[in-house]
This record gives structure tokens, C-alpha cells and sequence, in this order.
């Protein structure tokens, strides 16, 4: 679906089809097990040029104490996780009916005194039809580097000689850790006005994705427009994915005009994770 700055992260060429000049956006979700999940994005059309977009994406786990074996209650320090993403994104229509778009990323992992740090690309590609407004796009996401921690915490002292007070003494070495791809996924969707009145709008998608560590699903849901003004919003997410406990996921949200272009958005959401607790997502945004 197009028209906001969050098509960045699902397929960069909807970004090119902003409903306004300008957008910017935040979403905040207190995720599983109190992991914090944001998204900043902003978009800026430029007559002429393009659609620019830029994006951060942050992951945080909170922190806790470090366990071993002789200290099982914790040895007095602590340990914490991170992931952050922040990606450019450029994307054009080409005609009135096709757009492609960008999105090059730096993204950076860290796990207590250890990082890894990798590039990757999004691409992606959406077409209009003639019928019913019906769209169709694709993308490829994460397409990049290899990644693989580094840091104090693989560094430890060794004993070539095999004991102590035989051959070289604490030689300082390190622990090989291996490299590990970022997740590549592809996705292909369509959506389609199921009903168009004066003030009434009813818009129907599926994505079928197909990552490359897991098995492919489908993604479904249909968003009811009141004046473009008041939104309600069901989905159902992650059919037919292996050991799967996501499912019904539903909304609403408000598109509040102070005049031509200028105007506040408001998204509220809740995705129902079976035996795991829901998630609530909340959206501010403003457009210009």
C-alpha cells in the first residue's frame, strides 16, 4: 500500500507516491519480553528529482546481570543487546503507473562488549493497473554484506605450552567467530479498492514473503477509509509459516488536516502473538 513514509520499509518505490510533499513519522512498540522496537521515518518530494527518505530503525533488549557458573546469581557486571539500522532511500515514478525506488542501509549489532557492523540494499518496484486501482509490487530487502562480532569479550589469555610455567605465558589471543548473512527476504503483493463511495473506501492487500531463514507466508488484511479522515484496520499475519504464533492483528487510526498538506496522524495497533503477549504499536506522524 502507498502513500505514507512507512512504504520505506516494506518497498522503497511507494515511497514515490507521497500524498503530501513531505512526511514525517514515528512508531514506537513495546515488543516480546519488554524488548523496545522504534522507527523514524521522513520522506521529501522534490519536483522534478525524486522522493527522498531516510529511516532509523532501533532494537533494545533491557539490561541484566552477567551469569556464570561460579557466580550464578550474577558476578556484579552486566550485559545488554542493541541492533540499529538507518538506511537513505531514493525512489521515482517513471510513468503515472510505475515507480521504483532505493534504500542503501548501515546497519550495526552489539551484544554486551561485542559488535558487527554490515551495508545492505532494498529494492522494490510497484505498478498501477486499470482495474479497480488495483496495485502490484515487489521488493527485495536486505540484500548485503556479511556480518561477524568482534570485541573485548572473544579476547582471552592462552597457554600455548599447555600448562603453566611451560613454553610462552599468557599469550593474549582470540576466539574465531563466524560470519553470518543479514536476513534476505523478498516480498510480492497486491491491493485493491473492494469498495469506493463518496466519503467510503474499503482497500483489501496480501504479501506472500519469502525469507532465507525461514519458510514463506502469507501476510492479509483491509483497511476501511471514512473521508480519508478516520481509519479502521484487520489483518491476519504470518499464514502458513512454520511454528508460527502470530495471527489477528487489528487498528484504527485518524488523519487530522489543518489545511492543504499540513496535518497530524495518529495509528494505534494490536497484533496478537498466541501464547506470547500482545503487542500495541503506536504512530505519531505529521505531514507538510
Amino acid at each position: 500500500m502507498e502513500g505514507d513514509v512507512y512504504s520505506m520499509y516494506w518497498n522503497p518505490s511507494a515511497l514515490a507516491r507521497l500524498k503530501t510533499p513531505g512526511e514525517t513519522s514515528f512508531n514506537h512498540a513495546q515488543w516480546l519480553a519488554d524488548v523496545e522496537y522504534n522507527f523514524l521515518a521522513s520522506g521529501l518530494t522534490i519536483e522534478g528529482f525524486g522522493t527522498l527518505g531516510f529511516t532509523v530503525t532501533s532494537l533494545s533488549v533491557p539490561e541484566d546481570i552477567v551469569r556464570t557458573e561460579i557466580n550464578p546469581e550474577g558476578d556484579g557486571r552486566r550485559w545488554g543487546y542493541s541492533a540499529l539500522a538507518m538506511g537513505v532511500s531514493f525512489a521515482r515514478s517513471l510513468t503515472d503507473r510505475f515507480s521504483i525506488g532505493f534504500t542503501g542501509k548501515y546497519i550495526r549489532e552489539g551484544i554486551w562488549n561485542m559488535s558487527a557492523q554490515g551495508f545492505a540494499v532494498d529494492v522494490g518496484t510497484i505498478y498501477t493497473t486499470t482495474f479497480n486501482n488495483l496495485k502490484i509490487g515487489a521488493s527485495i530487502s536486505n540484500f548485503g554484506t556479511k556480518m561477524r562480532l568482534d570485541g573485548q569479550d572473544i579476547t582471552f589469555n592462552n597457554f600455548p605450552g599447555g600448562e603453566q610455567g611451560q613454553g610462552p605465558q599468557n599469550v593474549e589471543s582470540v576466539y574465531k567467530t563466524e560470519s553470518y548473512d543479514i536476513p534476505l527476504m523478498f516480498r510480492f503483493g497486491i491491493t485493491v479498492d473492494v469498495l469506493q463511495m463518496d466519503q467510503i473506501r474499503a482497500t483489501a492487500s496480501v504479501d506472500a514473503v519469502h525469507p532465507n531463514d525461514n519458510t514463506e507466508y502469507l501476510n492479509s488484511g483491509i483497511e476501511v477509509g471514512y473521508d480519508e479522515m478516520f481509519f479502521g484496520r484487520v489483518g491476519y499475519k504470518s499464514l502458513f509459516m512454520q511454528g508460527s504464533e502470530e495471527g489477528l492483528t487489528w487498528g484504527f487510526g485518524v488523519n487530522i488536516l489543518l489545511s492543504n498538506t499540513t496535518g497530524i496522524k495518529v495509528d494505534y495497533a494490536v497484533a496478537d502473538y498466541g501464547r506470547l503477549e500482545n503487542v500495541q504499536y503506536l504512530t505519531v506522524g505529521i505531514t507538510y
